[in-house]
Formats: C-alpha cells, sequence, structure tokens
C-alpha cells in the first residue's frame, strides 16, 4: 500500500498524506494514463433523468447565475442553449460499476472519508465560476481540456445575488491545462476556477466529506439521547422560602446541574456513534430488497457466486464492531477477516470458503442481504 502510485505521480501515498494532504494543491500529468472518462456526454445526461440520480444544471445568462434541480427529461436538454449552461451529476458511483472501480483507486484514504464521484460536462469556454469546497478533492479529466485557475486566498466575498458560491473578487496564483488522465489535488478552502478549453470536457471529482464540527456536536448530541437512560425524578425537599417566586433559585441549578453530570461517554460511544453516522445513507438513498429466500438459499447461492456491497452501501468498522448503512451487526469472531475484507474490498469471494464457514457467513450477512444492502 505504501509503494509509489502512478495516481500520486510516483509520490507513496504516505508521502502525499504528509506533504500534501489538507496542506497544498498538486498536479499530477497522466495520473491515470489513456483515461477518456467512463461516460459519453449523453451517458451522463442520461443519468440525470433518473428518479434517484442527484443532479444540477448550472447556466450563467446575462451575467446572472441560475440552478435547476433534477431530474431532468429528454425534453429539457433539448430547450438548452448551445452553450452557457454546465451538467453536474452527484454519487455517480451509487450507479455506476465503473465508477465504484474507479474510487477504489483512492483507497489510502479512509473510506470514512469518502463522500462520492462527481461527474461534470461543460461545452467550450465554460466553467461555474470561480468558487471554493470545504472538503478535500481531486479533479481527475476526462474527456478534452480544462483550464484550472486557483489561488489561496482567504476573500470568500460571494455574488449575494447567485444561487452558488461564486467569489466575486477572485484572484489566480497558478493556472493549469489539464487534459484527459491528468489530475489536480486541492486542499479545502482553495478557490479555483475551472473552465473547457477548445471543446467540450467531462471533469471527474472526487470529493471527501468533512462534517461541520457543529453537527458532529449535533448529532453525537442526538445519539447520547437515543441510547442514555436516567432514573429518578428531580427532587428538593430542602426547598426554602424565596424572595421572588419567578426567579430560578441557585438551589434548582446546582440540582439539575448534578443531574446532567451522570451523562457520560468514552471512546466506544464514540466509535459506535461514527459507525452509524458515518454509514447512514443520504435522504435520496434508497435500497430494493431483493426476492426473498430463506437463509439456507442465501448459504447456497454464497458456494456459487461472490459477494458484493450494493453500490449505494457503506460498510465500516472499528475495531471488531462493523457497521453498513447506519446500523451496527454482529460478526463472529472467525468471520472478522472475511467482514474486513468485504469493507475494505466491497467484493468478497466466497466461493472458496468451506460449507461451514459459507453459513456462517450467511447467518451474519442475511439481515443485509435482505434488505439490499449486499448482492452477488
Amino acid at each position: 500500500m505504501n509503494s509509489p502510485l502512478a495516481l500520486l505521480s510516483q509520490l507513496t501515498p504516505a508521502q502525499f498524506l504528509t506533504e500534501y494532504w489538507q496542506k497544498k494543491p498538486l498536479l499530477i500529468r497522466q495520473a491515470i494514463p489513456n483515461f477518456k472518462g467512463l461516460l459519453t456526454p449523453n451517458e451522463l445526461a442520461g443519468l440525470s433523468c433518473e428518479e434517484d440520480v442527484q443532479s444540477r444544471i448550472i447556466q450563467q445568462q446575462n451575467k446572472k447565475w441560475q440552478v435547476k434541480q433534477g431530474p431532468f427529461c429528454a425534453h429539457d436538454f433539448t430547450k438548452l442553449p448551445e452553450k452557457d449552461w454546465t451538467l453536474l451529476v452527484q454519487n455517480v458511483n451509487h450507479h455506476l460499476p465503473e465508477a465504484a472501480e474507479l474510487l477504489k483507486k483512492f483507497n489510502f484514504i479512509p473510506h470514512a472519508r469518502l463522500d462520492d464521484l462527481m461527474v461534470s460536462y461543460a461545452p467550450d469556454g465554460i466553467g461555474i465560476g470561480p468558487h471554493f469546497d470545504s472538503y478535500d478533492v481531486f479533479l481527475l479529466q476526462g474527456s478534452g481540456k480544462r483550464n484550472w485557475k486557483i489561488s489561496s486566498q482567504q476573500d470568500f466575498n460571494l455574488n449575494k445575488d447567485a444561487p452558488l458560491k461564486v467569489i466575486t473578487d477572485f484572484v489566480a496564483e497558478q493556472e493549469w491545462t489539464l487534459e484527459a488522465g491528468d489530475m489536480l489535488y486541492l486542499p479545502p478552502q482553495f478557490a479555483h476556477c475551472g473552465m473547457a478549453v477548445g471543446e467540450d470536457c467531462m471533469t471527474y471529482s472526487i470529493g471527501f466529506r468533512a462534517p461541520k464540527a457543529q453537527e458532529l456536536i449535533h448529532e453525537f448530541l442526538i445519539y447520547l439521547q437515543d441510547n442514555t437512560s436516567a432514573e429518578g425524578l428531580y427532587a428538593d425537599p430542602e426547598l426554602s422560602l424565596q424572595q421572588h417566586p419567578a426567579e430560578i433559585g441557585n438551589l434548582m441549578v446546582e440540582k439539575v446541574k448534578q443531574i446532567l453530570e451522570k451523562i457520560t461517554w468514552d471512546k466506544s460511544d464514540v466509535g459506535e456513534f461514527l459507525g452509524r453516522y458515518l454509514t447512514e445513507p443520504k435522504p435520496d438513498v434508497f435500497f430494493e430488497p431483493p426476492r426473498k429466500i430463506m437463509v439456507a438459499d442465501f448459504a447456497k447461492k454464497l458456494s456459487k457466486k461472490p459477494l458484493l456491497l450494493n453500490l449505494k452501501s457503506q460498510m465500516l468498522f472499528q475495531q471488531n464492531a462493523f457497521y453498513i448503512n447506519g446500523e451496527s451487526f454482529a460478526v463472529p469472531t472467525p468471520l472478522i477477516d472475511c467482514i474486513q475484507h468485504l469493507a475494505d474490498q466491497r467484493f468478497l469471494d466466497t466461493v472458496s470458503l468451506n460449507r461451514i464457514e459459507q453459513q456462517a457467513l450467511a447467518n451474519t450477512l442475511y439481515e443485509a442481504y435482505i434488505a439490499g444492502y449486499v448482492n452477488f
């Protein structure tokens, strides 16, 4: 895992993490040689017409920005002008196996940090304006060419009239034109502006989630609320007469403080919270359960076909605790290596397991299979 990677311009993953990750940009020529992309523009447009696909069309007309949310239909594209618009499709890895395979090249970053693969199409001379992201991103060029200008500026005055975060006073510090297979890594808060050059282009953006501290606190408090219990009632037998009946007295404040101090947590609680929170599907993600079969039939299938995580599934583990799509599940000790492999590689060769192992695996993953989280 720590040998030099062509994807990282022959840097080792450890070198990249030490020198570049969340620190400074990195331009990589021919990160994936001969990479032309995974989709044609028509296929991307077709994907944006699917009901369960998150997509946007961004237009600039008369110097004003407009954003239209998908799903779209074929007629929507016939009404678009020849230029002055771009199409962005989120979570392409949820719908395209080849996209999920592409993301495996970035396994040197923990899955817990991965957000999604977004694919954008832009006609010649078009982009979405200078903006910044609050997360790390790898910008991999597919078909065509895109010119990128970047800046480390901290002045983020935004166009208040725009429905997206367009920087008004962008001052470029570096500039490159990326061709098919080239890639640019940008840390969070780096301003950047990309524009198709000479022809239509498609860019593949591998984004990594960075939850806001306030969001983590909010969600953890909800977790504690759902997983904490306290006995007894508020009591104040020593209550004395107050001068002001409307005053919240020091005695009440102190007693409630003592009750709240009973709320405790440790690293295991944080690990459990993160396992559930980081695998929780986004609101627009739904799973289609397969035809229901018995556990014995599931075990038979495991003896004939390898097992895959559903493209929309997220599986993580923390020590010997496992989580899939916001739920925890128990794993027998003899199967821990197997399930870790499934989480890491999103694939498990179950055919090579013996019958006892296949039955144990069936018992462990049956509920996940019935929910549509894993398939063959």
